[in-house]
């Protein structure tokens, strides 16, 4: 597997909510790793409300990883950047 993550610290929220994206995505990669697989699933649970609302909560629990990972966030000023 290739090595793509070395730091869950990150100097803004907003790049922190992209990580955290980033972290769902590739969970799905890992998941499934065919890529023509996950092409024919999208069109299904892209327009499924309940899909979308949970790749949001995976989303979000990511996120919270990694705010707690970045609480110098408020200690250096950088939150709300």
């Amino acid at each position: 597997m290739e090595k793509w993550i070395t730091s869950l610290k990150t100097d803004t929220p907003q790049k922190g909510f992209e990580l955290a994206i980033k972290l769902a995505q590739k969970g799905i990669e890992y998941t499934q790793p065919s890529e023509a697989i996950r092409k024919k699933l999208r069109p299904k649970y892209s327009k499924n409300a309940d899909s979308l609302i949970h790749a949001s909560e995976v989303i979000a629990i990511h996120f919270q990883t990694v705010a707690a990972a970045n609480d110098y966030w408020k200690r250096t000023g950088l939150y709300g950047r």
